[in-house]
């Protein structure tokens, strides 16, 4: 069918695949850094052009056909009347809208009220409380918010050559908090209520529509958020989980419908597919394992694995509840972490380095444990991050996750998921592909481990788990499980 080229602009840098649209297969790939302060909390959106050039330069794109586009999500671009940016855009990692996510609560009737509104409850880093914040800090400002975009939405419209039409997805109009997942549906009357006045929202398009063609002919897709990008480039389904490794963690699966929260831990994306995806987050995942590597005083995470495989299976009786930085699955935000069971036989590097694996994997077992809890089926799980392939980890987590896990080989995901969202509406704009169906990619590339023989193992370690967090925490999670 042709060459397609994805794009993914992350918080650090722009990634880009140039794929066949058939097959998926990679043919050219580039790579620019932003210029930018590291973990800065606002930029100039020129700054994402400077680094998309430099990525795309050495006729990398040549022969492309369409363009796909995933983005950083819960970055915030304020326009004026005239299309120019009011200021620089607040990144997802600004935390200073902390209270004005709370106001927010309040001013709607509290979390029960916003999960059935929009399928989360207002957080610092989604766009709907940066917009409180605007108006509540830089009033001046927020008065000459005439647009609101989110990063993909505004490189889409600037490949495009700026023109009168504003378009965003479903996937990144659900990380908004302005938009429901369950009706499809904008809520300009929750901007109102944090900017204080109506402005004008992005058109939402369905997964495998254009948002327009450039002066050369150049079809760029609808684009989408960088979490719906990388599931569509790993090409999970229905009965898939991601649990995303990080110094936090996140769990996020496919489902066919939206799910209200009134506990706040379930956050109701959409999906790059016309699916739905909710997201569970933790605070704490590789952070326990840096922090006991520290205490133990090794190199790194592989003598720490290493150490952890002289352990048996329950630690000897040690249990970490690894709630190092307060935790938001259970909620509980001014918690810390817990080392329990310490007898005289259990005071062992080897037993402490293999508590810290099954406590981080126990946590987010229970992250898997409040989507399973709202009917989301888990077959398989994605391990995703550097820490999936020590080998405690894997040897730990298919009896402690109760699935098959599946570790891809290091890829751009997101950047591949934004390339088949090419290929699909260049297919679509062909009457080559049906709408209804994404073009048929081979899948990640993967290592594959089963609990088998260790599943009742897996279970004893759950329990030893949950006992101990149901008697340090009482109910932590009597709200959301």
């Amino acid at each position: 069918m042709g060459i397609v080229a994805g794009l993914d602009s992350s918080s650090e840098y722009t990634r880009i695949v140039v794929c066949d649209a058939d097959t998926g297969a990679v043919l050219r790939q580039g790579y620019a850094p932003h210029p930018l302060e590291p973990k800065s909390t606002e930029a100039d959106p020129q700054a994402w052009l400077l680094s998309l050039g430099e990525a795309a330069g050495g006729g990398l794109l040549e022969g492309v056909q369409a363009i796909g586009v995933s983005a950083q999500q819960h970055g915030l671009i304020t326009l004026d009347a005239q299309g120019g940016p009011v200021r620089p855009a607040l990144l997802g990692n600004d935390r200073r809208a902390q209270v004005a996510a709370a106001d927010l609560v309040d001013a709607l009737g509290g979390k029960q009220a916003w999960a059935e509104a929009v399928g989360s409850v207002p957080q610092a880093a989604l766009p709907v409380a940066k917009l409180r914040w605007l108006a509540r800090s830089e009033p001046e400002a927020a008065q000459r918010v005439a647009a609101v975009m989110q990063p993909h939405d505004w490189l889409v419209w600037q490949l495009l050559g700026r023109p009168a039409r504003r378009t965003t997805d479903r996937g990144g109009a659900s990380c908004t908090g302005y938009w429901s997942a369950g009706t499809g549906a904008w809520r300009p009357d929750l901007v109102e209520t944090a900017l204080g006045h109506q402005c004008a929202l992005p058109e939402v398009l369905g997964p495998a529509d254009a948002a327009g063609t450039t002066p050369e002919g150049l079809l760029i897709s609808a684009g989408t958020g960088e979490t719906m990008a990388a599931a569509f480039g790993l090409g999970v389904g229905t009965g898939d989980a991601v649990v995303s490794l990080g110094a936090s963690g996140s769990v996020m699966a496919i489902h066919h419908e939206a799910l209200a929260d009134p506990s706040g831990m379930i956050t109701s994306f959409a999906d790059a597919t016309g699916m739905h995806l909710p997201v569970v987050h933790t605070l704490n995942a590789v952070r326990a394992l840096r922090g006991t590597a520290e205490m133990l005083g090794l190199e790194g995470l592989d003598e720490l694995s290493a150490l952890a495989l002289k352990s048996t299976p329950g630690a000897s009786g040690l249990v970490l509840l690894p709630y190092l930085e307060g935790e938001r699955t259970p909620q509980l935000p001014h918690t810390a972490g817990t080392l329990s069971g310490l007898r005289r036989e259990s005071m062992k590097p080897e037993h402490l380095a293999r508590a810290a694996f099954e406590g981080m994997l126990c946590s987010l077992a229970d992250a898997l444990d409040v989507l399973r809890g709202r009917g989301v089926e888990v077959r398989r799980v994605f391990l995703l991050g550097a820490a999936a392939e020590l080998p405690a980890v894997q040897a730990v987590a298919p009896a402690v996750l109760a699935a098959q896990v599946v570790v891809p080989q290091p890829a751009d995901y997101a950047a591949l998921g934004a390339a088949r969202q090419a290929a699909w509406a260049l297919g679509v704009a062909r009457g080559t592909l049906s709408p209804a169906a994404p073009p048929a990619w081979q899948g990640a590339a993967a290592q594959v481990f089963e609990a088998g023989e260790d599943a009742d193992v897996g279970m004893a370690v759950r329990q030893q788990y949950r006992a101990t967090r149901e008697q340090i925490h009482p109910g932590a999670f009597s709200q959301g499980m």
